[in-house]
């Protein structure tokens, strides 16, 4: 674990020098002492509001589903640079539109950062997520006290009203202070692996005295210039107990997204796992169809990998792209700084035509390091590629609520469906949930109006089922 000198001494890596050393910390000291930061290593916040779930829009390039977040606690070291959130929150709309875990009622989230490694919490499932990495530490540094704990770990500076502050790799920010030297806004540009740089702003109004530290009882934040956090902050702990050592299944687990395991589903047809999200790499004549890139460019690459393992002399023609949402679409990035052609619903092929256009500062990834350019087509009802042997054809899921770009992948031959989020196989012999999921409900119906003969499901979460099992969850009859 890095602690907070180690980690910022990366940090101020981002500092202008311009002010004299000694004015600069006399400058921030102000600021701390109008916060009630002297002497301040950790603090809790308690509140309450609404969440919106960034990446996770019915229509691409639109505001986040909402969530009502009955209870937050967010508890900050920032000598060791750690966080631990829980949510507890419901769905806005029920049924669901957008996407976010589908849990009906309370559905309670925990997730954790220390230095350099981010994890979640489910009841005693520990597990890894490198993913949020930068997100998380940008929540920690942009707190108002976090952002003076920054400057004053070593030499920073502070020009006017405006402290600039960031972590190599993950974010960079400006902290503006208003005439009360209490921190108003915080404006980020932090990584992303599907926007490259995008925008994120922290509002803080409302400070009160918590105990002698002041801090704002209203914080709103926007992700890409939509609404994330409305959060009213009822209760403030200085100094609170936060202790949240890097579990030990956490540091041993490496990177999770650069294992891919491959099982052959067909002649010519690989179903590569391995991981959270899967991909299906499709043999043709001269060229590959890799149907999903999901995550990040580790995983992305790590799939393109093992699919010119699997078929060496071949080269990867197409990537489709089962919607936007940002943990299927984190590894389109990837796949065009190979010069793949994206194939995706005609619904969001501007905004993807925007993501491959977009530039990554912060953290320089593939894309940006290739200098290519992609080309996106689209699919609207159905799209059939063939080689004269074998037929793939791209067809929407029509009125899923999930996102309006759905599309799933159907090889008649085989007689296989590729599809995600739609159906996501339970554990064997689990009970299905009642009423149905709507969007099993929804991929049960397309497969029967659109009249596909499907023997099995390659789901891009969970396992291989026969189609049986979907129309069992979703309580249609074949």
């Amino acid at each position: 674990m890095r602690t907070l000198v180690s980690l910022l001494t990366a940090v101020l890596l981002f500092w202008p020098f311009g002010a004299d050393a000694q004015d600069n910390r006399a400058a921030l000291e102000t600021v701390a002492k109008a916060l009630g930061a002297p002497g301040l290593k950790s603090i809790e916040i308690q509140g309450g509001g609404s969440f919106f779930m960034a990446g996770q829009s019915y229509n691409a390039g639109t505001a986040w589903p909402q969530f009502n977040v009955r209870s937050l606690t967010r508890t900050i070291n920032y000598d060791t640079a750690s966080l631990r959130e829980v949510m507890v929150r419901t769905r806005t709309l029920e049924p669901p539109k957008g996407g976010g875990p589908y849990v009906r009622g309370e559905h309670t989230a925990v997730a954790l950062v220390s230095g350099d490694q981010a994890w979640n919490v489910a009841g005693e499932t520990v597990t890894s997520a490198p993913l949020a990495l930068a997100e998380r530490q940008f929540q920690l540094w942009s707190t108002p006290h976090g952002v003076i704990h920054a400057a004053m770990a070593g030499k920073g500076s502070i020009q006017g009203r405006a402290i600039t502050f960031g972590v190599p790799g993950s974010f960079k920010a400006i902290a503006t202070l208003d005439a009360a030297n209490l921190v108003e806004r915080v404006d980020g540009t932090v990584a992303n692996p599907v926007l490259g740089d995008v925008a994120v702003t922290v509002s803080y109004a409302d400070y009160r005295d918590f105990g002698g530290v002041k801090f704002p009882t209203k914080i709103r934040q926007t992700v890409g210039g939509f609404p994330a956090l409305e959060l009213t902050v009822t209760e403030v702990k200085a100094n609170a107990a936060a202790d949240f050592p890097v579990p030990d299944s956490v540091k041993q687990a490496g990177n999770p997204y650069v294992k891919v395991t491959s099982q052959k589903a067909a002649d010519g047809v690989w179903y590569l796992t391995g991981g959270s999200h899967h991909s299906v790499v499709i043999e043709m004549k001269d060229h590959l169809i890799v149907v999903e890139g999901p995550l990040n460019d580790d995983r992305a690459l790590a799939v393109i990998k093992e699919a010119r393992t699997l078929v060496p002399n071949k080269p990867i023609k197409y990537l489709v792209v089962s919607h936007h949402h940002f943990d299927h679409s984190g590894g389109v990035r990837a796949f065009a700084g190979e010069g793949v052609t994206l194939i995706t619903h005609d619904a969001s092929r501007p905004y993807f035509e925007k993501i491959v256009a977009a530039p990554a500062t912060v953290s320089p990834d593939h894309l940006a390091k290739s200098g290519k350019k992609a080309a996106v087509e689209g699919v609207r009802d159905r799209r059939v590629l063939s080689d004269g042997t074998r037929s793939v054809e791209i067809r929407q899921i029509a009125g899923i609520q999930h996102a309006d770009d759905m599309l799933m992948v159907y090889l008649p031959k085989e007689k296989l469906l590729i599809e995600a989020d739609a159906y996501t196989p339970p554990a064997p012999n689990a009970a299905p949930l009642n009423p149905p999921s709507p969007f099993n409900v929804s991929l049960a119906e397309n497969v029967k109006s659109q009249g596909l003969a499907v023997d099995q499901i390659l789901p891009l979460h969970g396992r291989i089922v026969p189609v049986a099992e979907l129309y069992k969850a979703a309580g249609v009859t074949p």
